[in-house]
């Protein structure tokens, strides 16, 4: 381990001094790199791509390179659309760097910045915290992400949730286990290039630097997430996984001066002081609202959405979307998006999985939360995708829950009445689509991909009717522009209520700070900054190069990273 530190630093400044000089060339020698757009057929060779581009432009091309990849499927034939960079007759294309996982020593007496969760914003947060020389201590409530998949597992067969490790909590986040979606459309949030190049650091493909719509996959994450803490640990950071933060400390001026956790295995309380505290707890994180709002923080209730998981076959939706053209072995399984308006509410499809499963992601023992997930070949017999219902404080005021809590008191309630209606186990409610729209109970359910089982259960009496209604409203109209989407095989299976947090943690449009606390800087999805892997990790590089703005001078001229856009709340 000592030779490990002496080398360590070694590569990296000899890694700095090469980036320098490479950059010093390109500098003095590239010129704008030339695209073009062209249009092929999903299984086309690289040699079929160099034809069409030198067709295209009608001239030899020596070299080229995609740089980005969607598909056309509007009308069939689905169309493959590349946006591809080439180089002049003989003046061949400079390589691009490949990105790399090492990271610089934080000094011995760096200062120490509190991380509290170890999800995309937590990580984000304390890599670009490296970068500036701090020191990460991070405390995750969960387990490491290769022993937190025990606990997955107890949920599934034995229906006993860990409410500190389970899909939400743990190493990774709740994006660990929930599919890997990497579509953002946060782009103001930061470098969207520079968060993906990171991912591909530590071992995601490439191909997810030019897919227009980039997907990791639920199999591959954790390997990449062990990675990026390994990449942490040799840098300096410290990390304590089974910790939960129970209390954090201010100032009498109201600085943040420390946190209190308890190490869940051992019983042990620990306090951890630092500079500054990055609040990267996610959006099921519940006991910590809770505390703010015990203390007399700013907190208030956001709109959100609930409403089910549906699920059909993917054969059907490959149909519906590639026009009947048989997907064959170079077209993905297919997609969808979907909106409307319904009785006054936007009615849409949230987290659409081809090829994917419905996980099981209560965080309380008495509660049903579900999501979806797809592995990286996208290759299960089913499709499955959010169902959701945008809801206002109207709606949670008129159910009784008031103030700061009430949209969360209002989601668990909804989790809850699920719970009681499917048996009061990890079993959940469900209901064939075409029964759900007539309002009749369904006499059978067909086989879902929700491996803890479902109850043949009449939704309308589980969803209240400001959820409902609009739903069957939207469903509807969905049938209508996918025709075979009203299939007799669909099934919905409730609820689907984290597709975002019901609090938001208010913070500074400058600093980025609590505008109660200084130095308590909420981030990511949790406190409603982020929604989904990649703003999440955008928004957490953010608050470290706030942090470091407000604890560091910044040297001119140096590097600004992923979070290089100016704040914005």
């Amino acid at each position: 381990m000592r030779l490990a530190k002496v080398i360590h630093p070694c590569a990296v400044a000899f890694e700095k001094v090469v980036r320098v000089w490479v950059g010093v060339y390109l500098g003095l020698k590239a010129k704008p790199v030339p695209t073009t757009s062209l249009q092929t057929h999903p299984g086309a060779t690289d040699l079929e791509i160099h034809r069409a581009l030198e067709r295209a432009l009608g001239q030899r091309v020596s070299d080229w390179r995609v740089v980005r990849r969607s598909l056309d499927a509007r009308r069939r034939p689905v169309k493959l659309v590349l946006t591809v960079e080439y180089a002049a007759p003989e003046a061949p294309l400079l390589p691009a760097a490949p990105p790399s996982p090492v990271l610089p020593i934080v000094p011995a007496d760096a200062p120490e910045v509190v991380v509290v969760g170890a999800g995309p914003a937590g990580l984000y947060a304390a890599i670009r915290l490296v970068e500036h020389g701090f020191r990460p201590v991070m405390f995750e409530r969960g387990a490491p992400v290769r022993e937190r998949r025990r606990d997955l597992v107890s949920i599934t067969r034995e229906h006993r949730v860990d409410p500190d490790s389970n899909y939400s909590f743990g190493e990774g986040g709740a994006g660990t286990y929930s599919d890997g979606k990497l579509y953002t459309r946060s782009k103001k949030r930061g470098d969207v290039q520079a968060a993906l190049r990171i991912l591909v650091a530590h071992g995601a493909s490439p191909d997810i630097l030019i897919d227009a719509h980039p997907h990791v996959g639920t199999n591959k994450l954790p390997g990449i997430i062990a990675s990026m803490r390994e990449a942490l640990l040799a840098a300096g950071a410290r990390i304590h996984f089974r910790h939960r933060v129970e209390d954090i400390q201010v100032t009498s001026d109201g600085v943040f001066q420390s946190v209190e956790c308890q190490d869940l295995d051992s019983g042990r309380r620990i306090h951890q002081k630092g500079i500054a505290c990055v609040l990267a707890t996610g959006h099921s994180a519940r006991d910590i609202f809770r505390l703010i709002h015990r203390k007399g923080w700013a907190l208030e209730a956001k709109p959100f959405a609930i409403g089910v998981r549906i699920e059909h076959p993917q054969s059907l939706i490959d149909a519906i979307q590639y026009h009947n053209e048989p997907r064959g072995e170079h077209l993905p399984p297919a997609a969808y998006s979907l909106v409307c308006q319904a009785d006054g509410r936007g009615v849409h499809s949230f987290c659409m999985c081809p090829g994917g499963i419905i996980a099981p992601c209560a965080t309380d023992q008495e509660e049903i939360v579900t999501n979806g997930w797809s592995p990286s070949k996208r290759n299960n017999p089913y499709a499955n995708s959010g169902m959701v219902v945008q809801l206002s404080p109207a709606d949670w005021e008129a159910a009784g829950h008031t103030g700061p809590l009430g949209a969360m008191e209002y989601q668990a309630a909804v989790e809850r009445q699920a719970w009681l209606a499917a048996g009061q186990t990890q079993a959940a409610p469900a209901q064939r689509l075409v029964d759900f729209l007539a309002r009749r109970v369904s006499t059978s359910l067909p086989t879902t991909s929700y491996i803890p089982g479902v109850v043949s259960v009449d939704l309308w009496t589980v969803l209240p009717p400001e959820i409902a209604h609009p739903l069957a409203v939207g469903l509807a109209t969905f049938g209508k522009k996918m025709r075979g989407f009203l299939h007799p095989d669909a099934v919905l299976v409730a609820p689907e209520s984290r597709t975002s947090s019901p609090v938001r943690i208010p913070r500074d449009r400058e600093t980025l700070a609590h505008p109660d606390v200084a130095g308590l800087y909420p981030a990511g999805e949790g406190p409603g900054y982020a929604g989904g892997i990649l703003s999440a990790a955008m928004d957490g590089s953010r608050v470290a190069d706030a942090i470091a703005a407000t604890n560091m001078p910044r040297k001119e001229g140096s590097s600004r990273g992923i979070g290089s856009s100016k704040s914005q709340r």
